[in-house]
């Protein structure tokens, strides 16, 4: 009889587990393998570190300068020119735009006071600078 098992009891009713268990564990590994791989590509920048901070802006325009004074929007390098045509598209899609400056502490400070002001000039009015909180 289908269902039966060898001993002559009732069907089967249990659910086996381990290869649901089985699969989770391989997607996780993924997971992890895959963050790895991002956490990898993006830039090297030493942030300042502070004992307070606010928390994240709702909508950002992640704008990098390294320690030489070079620019990134969005993890792609820009130069002064593309940064500007980034800033005025950010603001055209969203008045309510954040503007967040991640510099490497050995970065000038006229460089983050330069992209904030070329910011101003298309209008986004609110910023925040990334820092590293001490514990």
């Amino acid at each position: 009889m289908a269902g039966n098992t060898s001993s002559g009891g009732g069907p089967i009713v249990g659910i086996n587990v381990t290869p649901m268990v089985d699969v989770v564990l391989v997607l996780l590994v993924i997971m992890m393998v895959s963050a790895t791989y991002i956490v990898q590509q993006s830039l090297k920048v030493e942030l300042p570190k502070t004992a307070t901070s606010d928390e994240a802006a709702a909508s950002p325009a992640a704008v990098t300068i390294t320690k030489d004074g070079a620019f990134s929007y969005g993890g792609q390098p820009v130069d002064e020119r593309e940064l500007i045509a980034r800033l005025h598209a950010a603001f055209a899609s969203n008045a309510d735009v954040s503007l967040v400056v991640t510099a490497d502490e050995h970065a000038f400070h006229g460089s983050v006071v330069h992209v904030i002001d070329l910011a101003k000039v298309e209008g986004i009015t609110k910023f925040a600078i990334n820092v590293d909180r001490t514990k």
